[in-house]
């Protein structure tokens, strides 16, 4: 019987120059693939891995290649298409130890394939209980040596008998994660870059059909003065809008770099083996008929993906608007919209391909430019991570903009976003609901923590479309506020408190409205403008300018535009109700009419100017923080942990099976003694004894100390009212308290007695929860019933920084009850932070942990208790999605 190997061990992974592969384990079916692949490597490439001339492998060697126990014995490989390019196996030489050996064909040498593989053959073998690669290495083969020592890993060297001996401990390292992060970026980046920077584009279904989608494409193609050839593919025709046309991809005599197809469904498969052939490297693919057509449609798509990643290539859609790049020396329309808006510094991600024309209509129409657009449609491949990496690369990019309807890999789009917008901002409008095949409401997750959570990364999440440009606008053109202090300069007593009031509704302090009246004109603006920026107490200005009677607009213009020039603080304004950039206020480009920075953003009303402000000042205080690691912590002890958690799981059944290439359902729960698992971590759960009668709650209140709490026993009874009674000081009181348990939830109810903890404090409730997309998360709020009922939750990602505990507990609307207001005295809110960091820690170490509730959570005047904890566990089905090797989500 053929042995098998997990499910996650098969990847799709982005090459370091942006081509695609498969990594999969070596099956004994490869041994036809194998034999092809050994006939194309050169002699020295063979000598190197053998250390002497093997001109062929013998039957006896190829079969022992390709026949592997995925334990002792593991080989993965790396094909493009039907063949095999690279191999790269251990063998387990001892305990924790076995000998690693790779080859790569020659011809994609330098492509990044080894040490993809290696990340990948490393993380098997930390699975297999292997800590240490061990590799012979001849000194001229200074190829080996060089992925080995880049790896990241500790790694030493010793010289003996002519052989270079490299051990590398596979232990990982702050080194080789961000080797990993920074290969993947890269890749990725440049994968993107040869979609929107290509030589030359082939449109695949231009048709002579005035209106048909081909010939669409191919007409704005030619409209936006493409820099490259544009080569039309139909199989009847020869000219198409008067260029001449080929029969298939591959007649056309020369390099296509992208191809944009828009055949019929049932024809795409083919037209991808296609551009497989000619050797393009990517497809725009704004063909329907696939996943948003139901089950049949899903899996042709799943299969489009799957075809072109296997030769190498990147689909973007299908079912997509397409994709566009204004850079004067690219100047790439291959969109189906008409109207694509001039070269400005925002790019722009949508994944609605139905929307995509209006968006872009509304970009242009507001005067506002963009660097490069991508219409992602279904997002078979190319996703908005893969369009992060590219953006921030892309100089010509200063601001993101997102449109999103759902997350193919959250906690990947999170640590992405983190980094990325602590020099870009990113802007996104995320529609409620969840990813797909992900129950947010089964794992406790609302949406209000994607908000949470979008938050902690930096990300700027609001609620609309209009809210998008409002915001993006600004940033564009504008600097950011140093804080929340907002001056007013308007010629209208109402607008101005109308701004005023709305400054406050949305977190910002405005100043008192320097209120010019009607009859204002443009020295009056200036000097009032000029004043308020001058002031130190300023960080941003809203100049409202709604005049009764046409009068000196242009004037009132040029002035506002001379002041803010030489302020460093954002100035916004409502000119004459103008929605985008108002001509008279642009600072001119240098081509396309674009303006350029420094450009005064016009809002509608002044409410609209002031929301967007209060959006850029919470992302501005987000990025003046600089990014700190979690703390180092004390008390830890996380080998047990991990013993606790694998004794606990070792009698559940194991996951149930999957095909290769997905995950299998993870495990039934279990439960685990959560006090032993927090004290791993240095907490301590405030010691509580389960009794049956009155006599057993009395001699448990003796062994723990008087006063006590007699409480419900249920985890979930702190939620309910009347399940616990405080302050019993004795034993009749202690028995009338159960007497009155009894009559009111019957005699067979399980009740537990505790110590009475030091009052007072304030209740608080933690949890975490092993959420399939997102990863471990960590909730906080308070503990009392109203807090409950008005889910007034916050949520992180773990592991949390003390920065990130910080801002949890300053997330919910309650949280004033910690500092001394409202009649309460003030907390220990930095040891609860403590506590925080350290369940963050916790769910960050233990991937089994699928839920943690620490309930209730008091907070006293110098120390934290945890009154009641429960953790239920979970055999994961694979590793978290951003957790292992590279690979495409």
């Amino acid at each position: 019987m053929e042995a098998q190997y997990p499910a996650h061990w098969e990847a799709d992974v982005v090459l370091a120059d942006g081509g695609t592969a498969h990594v999969r384990p070596i099956r004994p079916a490869d041994a036809d693939r194998l034999r092809a692949f050994y006939s194309r490597l050169s002699a020295e490439s063979i000598y190197f891995r053998f250390f002497g001339p093997r001109p062929r492998l013998s039957d006896r060697d190829v079969e022992r290649f390709t026949n592997v126990d995925y334990d002792n014995r593991v080989a993965l490989i790396a094909t493009i298409g039907a063949e095999m390019v690279a191999v790269i196996r251990y063998d387990r030489t001892e305990p924790g130890e076995a000998e690693v050996a790779f080859l790569v064909e020659d011809a994609h040498q330098g492509r990044g394939v080894a040490s993809v593989l290696l990340e990948h053959l490393a993380a098997t073998a930390r699975e297999r209980g292997i800590e240490r690669f061990v590799a012979d290495v001849l000194p001229a083969n200074m190829k080996m040596m060089g992925v080995l020592r880049q790896a990241g890993y500790t790694a030493e060297s010793r010289f003996a008998d002519g052989v270079v001996r490299m051990t590398l401990d596979l232990t990982p390292t702050e080194t080789s994660a961000e080797v990993t992060a920074s290969r993947e970026h890269r890749a990725e980046s440049r994968s993107i870059a040869r979609l929107l920077a290509p030589g030359s584009v082939a449109v695949i279904g231009a048709s002579r059909e005035p209106g048909g989608v081909g010939q669409t494409v191919l007409r704005n193609l030619l409209a936006a003065d493409f820099t490259g050839p544009v080569f039309p593919v139909h199989r009847q025709v020869r000219a198409v809008a008067g260029v001449r046309a080929y029969p298939s991809v591959t007649a056309i005599d020369g390099e296509v770099d992208l191809a944009v197809v828009a055949v019929p469904a049932e024809g795409v498969l083919d037209v991808v083996k296609e551009c497989a052939e000619k050797g393009v490297h990517g497809l725009v693919v704004v063909s329907s008929g696939f996943g948003e057509t139901g089950a049949s449609g899903r899996a042709r798509q799943d299969e489009l993906a799957r075809i072109a990643r296997s030769y190498g290539l990147r689909v973007v859609g299908p079912n997509c608007l397409g994709i566009a790049n204004t850079a004067p020396a690219v100047k790439l329309n291959a969109t189906l919209a008409a109207t694509v808006p001039g070269r400005g510094r925002v790019g722009f991600f949508s994944q609605s391909g139905a929307l995509g024309t209006a968006l872009l209509q509304r970009v242009a129409q507001r005067g506002m430019g963009i660097s490069s657009f991508v219409s992602a449609g279904n997002r078979a491949d190319v996703s908005g991570n893969d369009l992060l990496q590219y953006w921030e690369e892309d100089d010509a990019t200063e601001v993101i903009l997102l449109y999103l309807e759902s997350l193919g890999n959250p906690r990947k789009f999170t640590r992405l976003a983190r980094r990325i917008a602590r020099s870009k901002p990113i802007v996104v409008v995320k529609s409620g609901g969840t990813p797909a095949g992900h129950s947010a409401e089964e794992l406790g997750l609302p949406d209000s923590a994607i908000s949470s959570l979008f938050a902690q990364a930096g990300l700027i999440r609001v609620d609309d479309l209009i809210q998008l440009f409002d915001v993006g606008q600004l940033l564009a053109y504008q600097p950011l506020p140093a804080g929340p202090r907002v001056a007013l300069v308007t010629n209208s007593d109402a607008l101005g408190l109308l701004a005023a009031d709305a400054c406050l509704a949305a977190g910002l302090e405005p100043r008192p409205p320097v209120n010019l009246g009607a009859a204002a004109g443009p020295a009056e603006f200036a000097a009032a403008l000029a004043g308020e920026l001058a002031a130190e107490e300023v960080d941003a200005a809203v100049v409202i300018y709604m005049p009764p009677i046409p009068g000196e607009s242009d004037e009132v213009a040029a002035e506002l535009l001379r002041v803010s020039q030489g302020s460093a603080k954002p100035v916004l304004a409502t000119f004459r109700g103008h929605l985008g950039m108002h001509p008279s206020l642009r600072v001119p480009g240098d081509s396309g009419g674009v303006p350029a920075r420094g450009s005064i953003p016009s809002y509608a009303a002044p409410e609209e100017a002031v929301r967007a402000l209060a959006h850029v000042a919470r992302y501005a205080t987000w990025r003046a923080h600089p990014a700190v690691p979690p703390p180092e912590l004390d008390g830890l002890d996380t080998a047990r942990a991990r013993a606790l958690v694998l004794a606990a799981l070792s009698g559940a059944p194991a996951p149930a099976g999957e095909e290769p290439g997905g995950f299998a359902e993870p495990g039934p729960p279990v439960e685990i003694d959560a006090a032993e698992l927090l004290s791993c971590y240095g907490l301590t759960v405030w010691p509580a004894e389960v009794v049956r009668s009155p006599e057993e709650a009395v001699a448990a209140a003796e062994r723990l100390g008087w006063p006590v709490v007699l409480k419900v026993a249920d985890p979930g009874a702190s939620r309910r009212a009347g399940t616990v009674r405080l302050g019993l000081t004795g034993p009749e009181m202690v028995r009338n308290a159960y007497a009155e348990f009894a009559d009111q939830l019957g005699e067979r109810v399980e009740l537990a007695v505790q110590r009475m903890a030091p009052q007072p404090a304030v209740p608080t409730v933690v949890g975490v929860v092993e959420d399939r997309a997102f990863g471990p998360v960590v909730s906080f709020g308070l503990g009392e019933v109203t807090a409950r009922l008005l889910l007034d939750q916050g949520f992180r990602l773990a592991p949390l920084t003390g920065e990130d505990a910080a801002a949890l507990v300053r997330s919910v609307r309650a949280a004033p009850l910690l500092f001394g207001q409202y009649g309460y005295p003030p907390v220990a809110v930095p040891a609860l932070e403590e506590l925080l960091v350290r369940v963050g820690r916790l769910a960050n170490d233990l991937p089994e942990v699928a839920r943690l509730d620490l309930d209730q959570v008091l907070v006293g005047e110098s120390e934290v208790l945890v009154l009641g904890a429960r953790a239920t566990l979970r055999t994961p089905a694979g590793p978290r999605l951003d957790g292992g090797p590279r690979r495409l989500s």
